[in-house]
């Protein structure tokens, strides 16, 4: 055994960088050297709010790596590039049977019920490795999994080419929707925000109009840039409860809205968003991280296909690159609302 940094959570706010003993290697895993893993959304209140399923947890599931040491790995060897999904399904539940991986009853979850990725090392199950093309970088794979929960969202809403699209939210799942949203055809593609500079990204990764939640109301431009029909599909990001009924407001006839975002908090729809929702026959989604059939899911396939192909921008949307010793500071400023983040990734 050799001792490796992690960072590791231990109560909500209490987040230190510890050396851990290497992760013992099963048969059927491999152990992966992180080379690049990102602070998603859902760690930032994990970490500094909600706290995880146990104490001193090493938190972090966006990651991607290389294989150093194989345990009856079949085909997998040292030196293999991957990305790692994080969902971990039990696949003898019912939603598992059906190729629903994301409902997965039982599941197991990297980073927040076990283990995760924001270490030197973490030893990985060979059926949550995907390889990694040789032009993608390590950073831009450890950005997998947010375009995946982003193209899964634009699946969900079942997008139609020629429509208008509305992004509420420009953070890193908002921004990998608005470039699925242009590659898949949308006419026109408008983000929402209420930072400035998270609005110069979103233009910088192909939305064609932007509006400031905060100096503008949203439902009106929507509703002037669509000539008064409404958006055909309005993808929401942001978790805000605002937002959440913006975007229904801003819905035009027999459009769809899909909420990705996670608020920790209520729903609460006012009297016109009810009345949008029966009066433009609206459907109305939630979308639940990224995985399908066959296991990862196309999702992560089609995402890394793209970032092969230079048709996904990643280095634009990561905004710090840090190491992991830096992890406790910018957890506590993440958590100022005038701090600008977008990615943030740590290279350990």
């Amino acid at each position: 055994m050799f001792i490796i940094k992690a960072i590791k959570l231990f109560a909500p706010g209490d987040v230190r960088v510890e050396d851990v003993e290497v992760p013992e290697l099963k048969a059927g895993n491999v152990l992966v050297k992180v080379k690049a893993v990102g602070i998603c959304g859902s760690d930032i209140g994990r970490v500094n709010v909600f706290g995880a399923y146990r104490p001193n947890l090493t938190v972090g599931h966006e990651f991607s790596g290389e294989i150093v040491a194989v345990n009856e790995a079949g085909a997998w060897n040292v030196g293999d590039r991957v990305v790692v999904a994080p969902l971990i399904p039990c696949k003898t539940c019912q939603w598992c049977a059906s190729g629903h991986y994301s409902l997965c009853e039982t599941y197991d979850y990297f980073g927040s019920r076990r283990d995760g990725a924001m270490a030197e090392y973490v030893d990985v199950p060979v059926d949550n490795l995907l390889l990694m093309p040789d032009n993608v970088s390590f950073e831009a794979g450890a950005m997998t999994d947010p375009a995946a929960n982003a193209i899964h969202a634009i699946w969900n809403g079942s997008l139609n080419s020629g429509e208008t699209v509305a992004v509420f939210g420009a953070g890193p799942i908002g921004l990998f929707a608005i470039q699925f949203a242009k590659i898949l055809g949308a006419s026109r593609v408008i983000a929402v925000d209420i930072k400035d500079d998270k609005l110069v990204v979103a233009k910088a990764v192909g939305a064609d109009e932007v509006i400031n939640g905060l100096t503008e109301d949203p439902i009106e431009k929507l509703n002037t840039l669509t000539g008064g029909k409404g958006v055909d599909l309005v993808i929401e990001t942001a978790g805000s409860r605002i937002a959440q009924n913006q975007a229904v407001c801003s819905a035009g006839k027999l459009a769809r809205v899909v909420f990705v975002g996670i608020s920790h908090d209520k729903l609460e729809l006012s009297e016109k968003a009810v009345n949008t929702i029966l009066r433009h026959e609206l459907a109305v989604k939630g979308s639940w991280n990224s995985f399908s059939n066959p296991f990862p899911g196309r999702e992560w396939t089609y995402s890394l296909e793209l970032m092969s192909e230079g048709k996904l921008q990643t280095d634009v949307i990561t905004s710090h690159r840090l190491s992991l010793d830096e992890g406790p500071e910018i957890f506590k400023k993440l958590m100022d609302k005038n701090f600008f983040f977008n990615k943030v990734l740590f290279l350990p």
